[in-house]
């Protein structure tokens, strides 16, 4: 079960990383002096990725905890 702790590590990785690129694309759309109604759009569409992207890291938790649990 040592695997499906690292491929949960990984995963869990890869969604920290999908969270912080919506850090940042919300800083450069609260930055780029947009109206209210494109920065709302804008952020409408990160806030889909950001859900996404908590998903893939709470599902790689998972994994880990899986495979400590079955350790």
């Amino acid at each position: 079960m040592e695997i499906l702790i690292w491929i949960g590590a990984v995963v869990s990785l890869v969604g920290l990383v999908g969270i912080l690129y919506c850090a940042t694309l919300i800083a450069k759309a609260k930055g780029a002096g947009l109206d209210d109604a494109a920065l709302r759009e804008r952020l409408r569409r990160v806030v889909a990725l950001n859900l996404g992207a908590l998903f893939v890291s709470a599902i790689g938790l998972m994994m880990v905890v899986l495979g400590i649990t079955l350790q």
